[in-house]
């Protein structure tokens, strides 16, 4: 009885998440940014506004590609099924990556191109952070109708595999930026690593179906 009743729910969340438009998380993202924006602006994020904007937007990054990364394990063990937002969730953790990159860049570094570069070379937490952006912008390029038929089906889902690294990239910067050993970063490092150790039967599966 009680495994119907949580089908009969799981039913009920699909029904209304299938009814949803995905185009009002965009709105709530930049409300979000602008948000965080005007906190900073008005001094509720002292003593060092920039570094929390920073922390702020990248860590809203990380989880919206944790959440992203979710979505097909949930589908798969708990019968949820939140596919229609894994589009929407991924350009939204780019907005954010978006929004922390460009504090770092115009309010952090001051646009000194020459200091950036070496602290990309020198600093790992950086070198991470900057290869997942990197990685990054060819999903966000591709995420509408038109590339992805111009790149095909199998190629696009090829090119968007890249997720996946670029999820365990940021996860590690976060880890290093926290600096020393600190549980929340830890905890999505290892919430990341589970969920793409839940997908590997999922993707050993496929290439048996393809070599048959």
């Amino acid at each position: 009885m009680v495994s119907g009743a949580i089908r009969q729910m799981i039913k009920a969340i699909n029904q209304f998440t299938r009814r949803m438009p995905t185009w009002p998380i965009y709105f709530v993202v930049l409300a979000v940014i602008g948000w965080h924006f005007f906190m900073a602006l008005t001094g509720a994020y002292r003593p060092d506004p920039v570094r929390m904007l920073e922390l702020e937007y990248g860590l809203l990054a990380l989880q919206l590609l944790i959440a992203s990364l979710a979505i097909t394990p949930l589908k798969r063990f708990a019968g949820l099924n939140f596919v229609k937002f894994r589009r929407a969730l991924g350009l939204s953790a780019f907005l954010f990556a978006l929004a922390h990159l460009g504090v770092w860049v115009a309010l952090d570094m001051q646009f000194l191109f020459d200091q950036m570069l070496s602290d990309i070379l020198k600093r790992p937490y950086i070198t991470f952070g900057m290869a997942a952006f990197a990685l990054m912008l060819p999903l966000a390029i591709t995420s509408n109708d038109r590339l992805l038929r111009r790149l095909g089906g199998a190629r696009w889902r090829r090119l968007h595999r890249l997720a996946y690294p670029l999820t365990l990239l940021a996860a590690l910067h976060f880890v290093w930026v926290r600096k020393g050993v600190q549980i929340e970063p830890l905890v999505y490092l290892g919430l990341i690593t589970l969920l793409l150790a839940l997908r590997l039967p999922l993707s050993r599966r496929r290439v048996a179906q393809r070599a048959l």
